[in-house]
């Protein structure tokens, strides 16, 4: 049974090993899959753009042809040279071209399988971790050891150090999504160019403002004390396939500013100036919620709720098959506590 674990990952993504020429990427992780993916294609080939050289297959249609997979990785070069073959799995079946494909002496061509979240008795995987020429690879949410490496690497590479307080943002407000974290760091890298260190301002108003427009009423209503509205928009958020941790790290943006904003009615400024001209803006559509939640909360309501979401997003991460549960747990509770003024 060859399915990899942890630091055995990161070794075989160093070093792939030629006599496993199959690698399967599954999980929940989208982005880590095509991250893995890239790199994997890139590593086989002189030029992954060359399409002699990369061959894109969809598992749907390999289901009706599992034969085509066995003819490609086959297949000489004209030319010669590396080749590789890309496949995005789908909904149906072609575990039975992996079995075949093997029990085959592959060479000089790497077949790297694009999955979701597929479970332990799935015939792909099972085809994949048994097989002596193939490898099975989880691509899972980033543990908090993940996080640290990925945000350290794209600083290294942009020559910036990275303020302590800045650090435990960027830790809270990220992960869920690889792919998504790393464009995030690589927007606050370049806002931050040429200034030495990323601050936590430079977290606030660049990947604060990362919400998505679908995740507004989820977290509106549960800072506007909408219990119903957050089980209904959570609801279309899980069939969307939304990751719950996504969710959260949208809430605690939020928390961030209201706090920030509650502390900035507290000293007098008057609550249309703040979301008039508060930074990051928010969109016009949010006024309105946004108006409520201050009612709501004072700045000392709001620290025990940012230290609530802080941990559901650790349990989250620490337990991924939960965290559906641990975030719209976290959000009720908000949406609770926000009918309690004061």
């Amino acid at each position: 049974m060859v399915a990899l674990r942890g630091r055995d990952i990161d070794a075989f993504l160093a070093k792939p090993d030629a006599a496993r020429p199959i690698i399967l990427l599954y999980g929940p992780d989208a982005g880590l899959v095509r991250e893995r993916a890239d790199a994997l294609i890139t590593s086989a080939v002189d030029n992954p753009d060359d399409p002699f050289s990369v061959v894109k297959l969809d598992g749907d249609e390999l289901a009706a042809e599992p034969s085509r997979l066995i003819d490609e990785a086959m297949t000489v070069p004209l030319f010669g040279g590396r080749r590789a073959i890309r496949v995005r799995a789908g909904g149906r079946n072609f575990a039975s071209g992996v079995d075949t494909l093997a029990e085959m002496p592959v060479k000089d061509c790497r077949i790297v399988i694009e999955a979701g979240d597929l479970r332990p008795e799935s015939p792909l995987r099972k085809a994949c971790e048994r097989a002596k020429s193939a490898v099975a690879i989880g691509c899972y949410p980033d543990t908090e050891r993940d996080l640290a490496k990925l945000i350290d690497d794209e600083m290294r590479a942009a020559n910036l150090r990275i303020a302590p307080d800045a650090r435990a943002s960027l830790m809270a407000l990220l992960g869920g999504d690889r792919q998504a974290s790393r464009n995030e760091l690589r927007k606050l890298t370049l806002f931050a160019h040429g200034q030495g260190e990323v601050t936590l301002d430079h977290v606030m108003a660049v990947v604060a403002d990362a919400s998505e427009m679908k995740l507004d009423p989820i977290v509106d209503g549960a800072f506007g004390g909408k219990p119903d509205l957050v089980e209904t928009e959570f609801a279309k958020a899980m069939v969307a396939g939304t990751y719950p941790g996504v969710i959260i790290s949208a809430a605690q943006r939020h928390a961030a500013w209201l706090h920030k904003s509650a502390l900035a009615v507290a000293s007098g400024t008057p609550v249309s100036a703040i979301l008039e001209g508060g930074f990051p803006r928010l969109h016009f559509s949010r006024k309105p919620a946004a108006e409520v939640a201050l009612r709501n909360f004072s700045p000392a309501r709001l620290m025990p709720i940012i230290d609530q979401l802080a941990t559901a997003a650790l349990e989250a991460r620490r337990q991924p098959a939960l965290a559906a549960a641990i975030a719209q747990r976290t959000l009720l509770s908000i949406a609770v506590a926000a009918r309690r003024r004061g």
